[in-house]
């Protein structure tokens, strides 16, 4: 469903309807049955930023840049345009409350008294709801909160900011408990397990964190995501959150049986982090990277160029083929070898005499890390051209390793639009059957070498009597205990003081 740049969403009561909040200060009501938009709302002046329901499932709640939140009642209307048995929703402005600054974010409490107010000068101001009058301002992060949540009893409520800190605060006094330095990066969304005070953290440092607002510790840490988390949802059980990442992908992460020992956890984080400065250290000697890159999430200058390069090898490759084609043809009607076609400038560039030559220089000429990244710009109807191609290389077995390589991401991405596409059906079954005897052979080539590397190395040990991991193992022992000693030391001073 179409719809005008979104900020932010949530569904109706029913789930039969879901309300946007877009850019352009507007409310988007759209039927999902219907696949249409019903109605769309000019609900504020500037960007709608954030927008909640009410406990009673009766209302909804808006805020935005134009530092107004505006009250919205749900009604059903009829409307013949849009059905004749049933009647439309709709949403009737009750109330707006103006305040002093740009409204980030809006959070009522499970027991509807009270509603919490993020503003851009980095306070909550939180109002009761009935008679919209200020109740406390809870102040005390250095940069506006962009996440909060309220406990199921509505006695805490938690909030968090791009100064990274995660601060726990009472309801009843609008004390700060506890002020937490969570993320290495800024805090981007957070929510309560219900039925209990422990709170997931995501933020944008790739960690998701689970906390007990309680004792003000931190029970788990989940890693698996490769870039900025931005939204967390929980189940209504409490055994499975879904978190959404800027490296598009959404992660469903289940509750186990297994008993989660806090000191343990502390115990295995310390040891990863020394781990990880040891192989930091090591990297440096060496100057190699310790971490393998992965896809890049956002476009890059180099990557759009290399996909502007395949597309417009492509366009060369079938406005040259068509050409030799038609060349042939003219050949065979007129029964004479008639002067072949000029071919393209690019030829020359690229020293090659044949457009299948020309489409092989190009993605050879590609960086190794952005040629995936480059495949993943290119439209669907040039990844059809672009198989045909790696088919007939695959054929001719030119560089078989970076063919299968391209063959391999572009199925893998693109397999639902690939197995719907009856066209491509004979070119994944020729792509097969040519793979498998080209691979054949590497295969063979790559286990006879493996085989002979490993049998030098071990009759360079059993020659020379040593170990090649002896140095690098007495090394890492001795950084440990000097590690033990500094930590003891410390301690000791730490008690003398």
């Amino acid at each position: 469903m179409e719809c005008e740049p979104a900020s932010c969403s949530l569904f109706a009561p029913g789930d039969r309807h879901c309300i946007i909040g877009t850019k352009t200060g507007k409310l988007q009501i759209f039927d999902i049955n219907a696949t249409m938009c019903l109605e769309t709302i000019d609900a504020h002046e500037s960007s709608v930023s954030s927008i909640d329901m009410s406990p009673n499932q009766c209302s909804l709640v808006s805020g935005s840049a134009d530092k107004d939140v505006k009250f919205w009642d749900f009604e059903l209307i009829k409307d013949t345009t849009y059905s004749e048995t049933r009647k439309k929703l709709t949403l009737v402005h009750a109330r707006t409350l103006k305040l002093s600054d740009d409204v980030l974010c809006i959070k009522h409490s499970p027991n509807g008294k009270l509603i919490a107010i993020s503003l851009l000068d980095s306070t909550v101001k939180i109002f009761f709801v009935d008679t919209l009058k200020f109740f406390l301002s809870l102040f005390g992060h250095k940069f506006p909160v962009i996440c909060m949540d309220i406990s199921y009893d509505s006695n805490l409520i938690i909030t968090g900011s791009a100064d990274r800190n995660v601060k726990i605060w009472g309801l009843d006094f609008g004390d700060c408990h506890r002020s937490i330095f969570a993320h290495d990066e800024s805090i981007m969304c957070m929510k309560f397990i219900p039925k209990t005070h422990m709170f997931f953290t995501g933020g944008k440092d790739k960690t998701i964190k689970q906390w007990d607002a309680d004792n003000f510790k931190k029970i788990n840490t989940l890693r698996g995501h490769q870039s900025e988390i931005w939204a967390i949802a929980v189940s209504p059980d409490g055994r499975r959150i879904v978190t959404s990442s800027h490296d598009k992908s959404l992660r469903l992460w289940c509750k186990t049986e297994e008993i989660l020992v806090l000191q343990e956890e502390e115990e295995m984080e310390r040891e990863e982090e020394y781990e990880k400065s040891f192989l930091e250290e090591s990297n440096k000697d060496t100057e190699e990277p310790d971490e393998e890159s992965g896809l890049a999430s956002k476009k890059t200058i180099e990557t759009i160029k290399s996909a502007e390069q395949i597309i417009e090898a492509l366009d060369i490759y079938t406005e040259e083929t068509s050409k030799y084609e038609l060349y042939k043809k003219e050949c065979e009607i007129s029964r004479k070898e008639l002067p072949q076609p000029l071919p393209h400038v690019m030829f020359s560039l690229y020293d090659v005499t044949s457009p299948i030559e020309f489409m092989l220089e190009v993605v050879k000429r590609i960086k190794s890390s952005e040629l995936e990244k480059a495949l993943l710009l290119l439209p669907f109807n040039y990844i059809e051209k672009f198989l045909l191609v790696l088919c007939e290389l695959l054929e001719k077995g030119w560089e078989t390793e970076i063919v299968c390589r391209c063959v391999h991401f572009l199925v893998s991405v693109h397999c639902k639009q690939i197995i719907k596409n009856e066209n491509l059906y004979s070119v994944i079954e020729n792509l097969q059957k040519v793979t498998e005897q080209q691979t054949k052979s590497l295969k063979d080539i790559y286990g006879y070498n493996l085989h002979a590397l490993n049998f030098m190395a071990r009759d360079i040990i059993e020659s020379e009597e040593i170990s090649l991991f002896i140095d690098a193992s007495r090394k890492y022992k001795k950084r440990r205990r000097r590690q033990k000693k500094i930590e003891r030391a410390v301690a000791v001073n730490k008690i003398a003081i």
